[in-house]
Protein backbone atom coordinates (compact mmCIF):
# COMPACT_ATOMS: atom_id res chain seq x y z
CA UNK A 1 0.00 0.00 0.00
CA UNK A 2 2.76 2.37 0.79
CA UNK A 3 4.55 1.83 -2.17
CA UNK A 4 1.21 2.28 -4.38
CA UNK A 5 0.72 5.49 -2.43
CA UNK A 6 4.13 6.59 -3.07
CA UNK A 7 3.89 6.04 -6.59
CA UNK A 8 0.42 7.75 -7.14
CA UNK A 9 1.73 10.97 -5.20
CA UNK A 10 4.90 10.42 -7.61
CA UNK A 11 2.72 10.40 -10.85
CA UNK A 12 0.42 13.17 -9.46
CA UNK A 13 3.81 15.62 -8.89
CA UNK A 14 4.82 14.64 -12.44
CA UNK A 15 1.41 15.90 -13.89
CA UNK A 16 1.36 18.95 -12.17
CA UNK A 17 5.10 19.83 -12.86
CA UNK A 18 3.92 19.21 -16.51
CA UNK A 19 0.78 21.45 -16.43
CA UNK A 20 2.54 24.37 -14.56
CA UNK A 21 4.86 24.43 -17.97
CA UNK A 22 8.15 26.24 -18.36
CA UNK A 23 8.75 29.37 -15.67
CA UNK A 24 11.44 32.19 -16.67
CA UNK A 25 14.47 32.11 -14.20
CA UNK A 26 15.98 35.15 -15.41
CA UNK A 27 14.82 38.44 -17.06
CA UNK A 28 16.11 41.93 -18.18
CA UNK A 29 14.72 44.68 -19.86
CA UNK A 30 16.74 47.60 -20.94
CA UNK A 31 16.14 50.58 -19.35
CA UNK A 32 15.52 52.94 -22.07
CA UNK A 33 12.84 50.47 -23.22
CA UNK A 34 9.47 51.63 -23.45
CA UNK A 35 6.82 49.76 -24.22
CA UNK A 36 6.89 47.84 -27.55
CA UNK A 37 4.64 48.93 -30.62
CA UNK A 38 4.93 46.41 -33.73
CA UNK A 39 1.17 46.22 -35.05
CA UNK A 40 1.38 46.45 -38.11
CA UNK A 41 5.22 45.85 -38.26
CA UNK A 42 7.45 42.98 -39.62
CA UNK A 43 9.43 41.26 -37.02
CA UNK A 44 11.68 38.30 -37.29
CA UNK A 45 10.80 34.60 -35.40
CA UNK A 46 14.89 32.97 -34.89
CA UNK A 47 15.22 30.09 -33.26
CA UNK A 48 19.16 29.37 -33.48
CA UNK A 49 19.17 25.89 -33.63
CA UNK A 50 21.25 23.09 -36.16
CA UNK A 51 17.90 20.98 -35.56
CA UNK A 52 15.46 22.22 -38.54
CA UNK A 53 12.33 20.79 -37.61
CA UNK A 54 12.90 22.54 -34.45
CA UNK A 55 14.02 26.20 -36.06
CA UNK A 56 11.11 25.68 -38.07
CA UNK A 57 8.03 24.40 -35.50
CA UNK A 58 9.51 26.94 -32.90
CA UNK A 59 9.33 29.59 -35.79
CA UNK A 60 6.27 28.79 -36.41
CA UNK A 61 4.82 28.60 -32.63
CA UNK A 62 7.03 32.13 -32.69
CA UNK A 63 5.16 33.40 -35.26
CA UNK A 64 1.50 32.67 -34.14
CA UNK A 65 2.51 34.31 -30.55
CA UNK A 66 2.91 37.57 -32.23
CA UNK A 67 0.25 37.60 -34.50
CA UNK A 68 -1.77 37.84 -31.40
CA UNK A 69 -0.06 41.16 -30.84
CA UNK A 70 -0.43 42.54 -34.07
CA UNK A 71 2.60 42.21 -35.51
CA UNK A 72 3.38 40.75 -39.36
CA UNK A 73 5.60 38.05 -37.76
CA UNK A 74 7.68 36.00 -40.65
CA UNK A 75 9.88 33.14 -39.37
CA UNK A 76 13.58 33.65 -40.14
CA UNK A 77 13.43 30.44 -42.26
CA UNK A 78 10.94 31.59 -45.09
CA UNK A 79 13.18 35.12 -45.67
CA UNK A 80 17.11 33.69 -45.38
CA UNK A 81 18.38 30.39 -47.44
CA UNK A 82 19.36 28.09 -44.74
CA UNK A 83 23.53 28.51 -46.47
CA UNK A 84 23.58 31.76 -45.55
CA UNK A 85 21.77 32.01 -42.12
CA UNK A 86 24.38 31.44 -40.14
CA UNK A 87 26.37 34.14 -41.17
CA UNK A 88 25.26 37.82 -39.57
CA UNK A 89 27.11 39.61 -42.85
CA UNK A 90 25.13 37.16 -45.35
CA UNK A 91 21.58 37.28 -43.20
CA UNK A 92 21.63 40.79 -43.11
CA UNK A 93 20.94 42.18 -46.24
CA UNK A 94 18.32 39.45 -46.33
CA UNK A 95 16.21 41.28 -43.45
CA UNK A 96 16.70 44.74 -44.32
CA UNK A 97 15.55 43.55 -48.05
CA UNK A 98 11.92 42.12 -46.33
CA UNK A 99 12.02 45.38 -44.57
CA UNK A 100 12.27 43.62 -41.03
CA UNK A 101 11.92 46.13 -37.81
CA UNK A 102 11.75 44.11 -35.07
CA UNK A 103 13.17 40.47 -33.93
CA UNK A 104 12.76 38.04 -31.40
CA UNK A 105 15.01 35.09 -31.20
CA UNK A 106 15.13 31.73 -29.02
CA UNK A 107 18.25 29.44 -28.77
CA UNK A 108 18.48 26.45 -26.69
CA UNK A 109 21.70 25.86 -24.99
CA UNK A 110 23.50 22.85 -22.52
CA UNK A 111 23.33 24.06 -19.35
CA UNK A 112 26.69 25.78 -18.16
CA UNK A 113 27.56 26.14 -14.02
CA UNK A 114 30.35 28.13 -14.82
CA UNK A 115 27.67 30.56 -16.85
CA UNK A 116 25.43 32.22 -14.72
CA UNK A 117 22.35 33.48 -16.05
CA UNK A 118 21.87 36.96 -14.21
CA UNK A 119 20.98 40.16 -15.69
CA UNK A 120 24.00 41.30 -15.95
CA UNK A 121 25.12 38.98 -19.00
CA UNK A 122 22.17 40.95 -21.20
CA UNK A 123 24.59 44.19 -20.89
CA UNK A 124 27.80 42.47 -22.70
CA UNK A 125 28.59 42.79 -26.02
CA UNK A 126 27.19 39.85 -27.34
CA UNK A 127 24.32 40.50 -26.32
CA UNK A 128 23.43 43.89 -26.62
CA UNK A 129 23.11 44.30 -30.44
CA UNK A 130 20.94 42.10 -32.82
CA UNK A 131 23.55 41.10 -35.34
CA UNK A 132 26.19 40.97 -32.63
CA UNK A 133 24.17 38.31 -30.30
CA UNK A 134 23.34 36.43 -33.95
CA UNK A 135 26.94 35.91 -34.88
CA UNK A 136 27.30 34.64 -31.29
CA UNK A 137 24.38 32.75 -31.26
CA UNK A 138 25.21 30.71 -34.26
CA UNK A 139 28.67 30.04 -32.98
CA UNK A 140 27.18 27.77 -29.66
CA UNK A 141 23.56 25.65 -30.24
CA UNK A 142 22.78 23.09 -28.72
CA UNK A 143 22.63 19.62 -30.41
CA UNK A 144 19.86 17.30 -28.43
CA UNK A 145 21.37 14.00 -28.58
CA UNK A 146 19.95 10.45 -28.15
CA UNK A 147 21.95 9.60 -24.36
CA UNK A 148 19.37 9.09 -21.50
CA UNK A 149 21.34 10.91 -19.43
CA UNK A 150 19.21 14.34 -17.89
CA UNK A 151 21.04 17.24 -19.35
CA UNK A 152 19.49 20.65 -18.41
CA UNK A 153 18.79 23.06 -21.00
CA UNK A 154 18.43 26.90 -21.04
CA UNK A 155 16.39 28.40 -23.44
CA UNK A 156 17.46 32.33 -24.27
CA UNK A 157 14.28 34.38 -25.20
CA UNK A 158 15.51 37.81 -26.73
CA UNK A 159 13.41 40.60 -27.95
CA UNK A 160 15.33 43.11 -30.48
CA UNK A 161 14.73 46.34 -32.19
CA UNK A 162 16.53 45.31 -35.54
CA UNK A 163 15.89 49.04 -36.91
CA UNK A 164 18.06 50.30 -34.10
CA UNK A 165 20.29 47.06 -33.45
CA UNK A 166 19.18 47.12 -30.27
CA UNK A 167 18.33 44.39 -27.09
CA UNK A 168 15.26 45.29 -25.29
CA UNK A 169 13.89 42.41 -23.64
CA UNK A 170 15.68 38.74 -22.18
CA UNK A 171 14.98 36.10 -20.41
CA UNK A 172 15.81 32.26 -19.39
CA UNK A 173 13.62 29.08 -19.20
CA UNK A 174 15.41 26.18 -18.14
CA UNK A 175 14.39 22.40 -18.95
CA UNK A 176 15.60 18.96 -17.50
CA UNK A 177 13.89 16.77 -20.62
CA UNK A 178 16.03 17.65 -24.01
CA UNK A 179 13.45 15.34 -26.12
CA UNK A 180 10.48 17.42 -25.32
CA UNK A 181 12.47 20.81 -26.89
CA UNK A 182 9.88 20.90 -28.90
CA UNK A 183 7.20 21.22 -26.87
CA UNK A 184 9.41 23.06 -25.13
CA UNK A 185 9.61 26.18 -27.44
CA UNK A 186 6.47 26.50 -27.76
CA UNK A 187 5.14 26.63 -24.30
CA UNK A 188 7.84 29.27 -23.38
CA UNK A 189 6.81 31.43 -26.57
CA UNK A 190 3.48 32.35 -24.51
CA UNK A 191 5.68 32.28 -20.97
CA UNK A 192 7.88 35.05 -22.02
CA UNK A 193 5.04 37.24 -23.18
CA UNK A 194 3.33 36.99 -20.10
CA UNK A 195 6.76 37.99 -18.38
CA UNK A 196 6.86 41.45 -20.77
CA UNK A 197 3.16 41.85 -20.11
CA UNK A 198 4.26 41.75 -16.06
CA UNK A 199 7.13 44.76 -16.99
CA UNK A 200 4.86 46.09 -18.94
CA UNK A 201 7.04 45.91 -22.65
CA UNK A 202 3.68 44.98 -23.78
CA UNK A 203 0.22 45.35 -23.32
Amino acid sequence: MRRSLLASLGVMASAAALLAGPKFVSVWKAPDAGALNYVGKKVVALVITNDQSLQMSGEEALVRALATHGATAIPAYRIVPREELHTAEKAKGWLERAGIEGGVALRPVRYDREKIYSPSIWTTSNYQTFWGYYGYGWSGVYIPGSSKEETTVVVETLVFSVSRDKLLWAGTAETKDPDRLQDFVKDVVDEAADEMKKMKLVR
